[in-house]
């Protein structure tokens, strides 16, 4: 039976080089041999020239990682004897989970495996992905079996992105391993370079279902106070002043409503409850949650209609301007971006929509949702303004400011109060 590596001769390979990889492999890559891995070439490119267009990473810290190579071709990973996977684990558009990524991947480190080496999933799954999707793949691809000649451990990433407070080293990670020896092992590695310490899990399905309830308990509390933002705008009740003084008792939880998208808070719960189902148990409160939060865009377009319409503003032809794209505020990662359901559903009501986020790389906007941001709106132009994300450049600016791209007669929906309270014509 094969050994697993020592730490003095483990060599890394990151698989997937983007919001949760790439900070991985350069904190690695401080302290140990790392070969970052992507099959983008384009990619990789940039992070040889020193720029991360995720903005997590600055360029002094990508030259601090001096044992750091990155590379797109699979013969460079020959040599490494772990390998961290860090793929996106996304949705399809029926919100089911879509494991290609995983699946792609887990088949290229299945080429390169070799005995004794040690595979390590920080991908978000549903409890029993790694062991029951991702480790046959390895095994029918590299003929090897499965902790007997390799072995496999699971530790979630945390990284919030655009966070410039908490990063890698001073989250605490939960580790595991596929036996016991192994689970030592990777909570070993991983004390290396988390400063925060780390938490070993009796076994891999639980990392797995820890990580995908954290995501999904944010879920439900955010959608419980979406709702509650729904009901005392029914009852002319200030949302903002009801969560103030409720929050005087030290035990009330402090979420705000808000649209609930991104890669994690909008996806993970899909995961569980797809699981859920498939062992015939109906999640009931976990869907209603994701019902809530995913109609957010749709309640916030009908407020602004219902809103113009009282202003006698004509509808059908009408402009609206929609501030911010991101699924967050000060960073530039559109994934599962939930702006997009309001211009859509704008769109339908016959409205022209312009969007603009300082943020937002256009091209890749333009991949993905067929929105071509604008580079600046003009003055007096808008009938409708919907300041959707929370961009420190847009609380900058102040209401004033905002105000004045809207024509004399316009209403202003600013749905995380960025601008402060009262300030706009709604807020959730």
């Amino acid at each position: 039976m094969p050994m697993t590596p020592s730490l003095e001769r483990t060599r890394i390979a990151v698989i997937g080089l983007g919001y949760v990889g790439l900070p991985l492999a350069v904190e690695f890559g401080k302290r140990r041999p790392v070969t970052g891995f992507d099959i983008d070439s384009h990619r990789i490119a940039e992070l040889q020239a020193g720029k991360d267009r995720t903005l997590e990473v600055a360029p002094s810290e990508l030259a601090e990682a001096s044992s750091l190579r990155f590379s797109s071709d699979e013969a460079d990973l020959c040599d490494c004897t772990v390998f961290i996977v860090t793929v996106p684990t996304p949705i399809d558009a029926h919100k089911r989970p879509d494991l290609t990524p995983l699946i792609k991947a887990s088949e290229t480190v299945g080429r390169v495996l070799k005995p004794g080496d040690i595979v390590i999933y920080e991908s978000t799954v549903y409890p029993g992905a790694t062991e029951e999707d991702c480790v046959p793949v390895l095994e029918r691809t590299s003929g090897l079996r499965f902790n007997l000649d390799f072995f496999a451990g699971y530790s979630p990433e945390r990284i919030n992105p655009g966070d410039k407070d908490h990063r890698l080293p001073s989250i605490k990670k939960v580790t595991s391993g596929s036996t016991p020896e192994v689970a030592e092992y990777v909570d070993a590695l991983y004390r290396e370079i988390i400063t925060a310490g780390t938490h070993k899990a009796e076994s891999i399905r639980v990392a797995e279902a820890a990580k995908v309830i954290e995501n999904t308990q944010r879920d439900v509390n955010i959608a419980l106070i979406n709702e509650l933002a729904m009901l005392f705008n029914r009852m002319g009740i200030d949302t903002e002043a009801v969560l103030q003084a409720a929050g005087t008792k030290w035990n009330f939880l402090p979420f705000r409503p808000g649209l609930v998208g991104g890669h994690c808070i909008g996806v993970d719960p899909y995961y569980l409850t797809h699981k859920a189902q498939a062992i015939g148990h109906h999640p009931e409160m976990i869907l209603a949650g994701r019902r809530i939060n995913d109609s957010m865009g749709s309640y916030v377009v009908s407020q602004l209609i219902k809103a113009m319409i009282k202003r006698r503003i004509q509808v059908e032809g009408a402009q609206v301007l929609v501030m911010g794209l991101t699924f967050k505020e000060n960073c530039p990662d559109l994934r599962n971006t939930r702006v997009v359901d309001i211009v859509r559903e704008l769109e339908d009501y016959g409205i022209a929509v312009e969007v603009y986020d300082p943020w937002v790389d256009a091209v890749e906007a333009r991949r993905e949702y067929g929105i071509d941001p604008i580079v600046e709106p003009k003055r007096e132009r808008y009938d409708g303004i919907v300041l959707a994300v929370a961009h420190r450049a847009f609380r900058e600016m102040g209401v004033e400011a905002v105000r004045s791209y809207g024509r004399k007669t316009h209403v202003l929906y600013d749905i995380k109060r960025v601008l402060g309270r009262n300030a706009a014509d709604f807020c959730l």
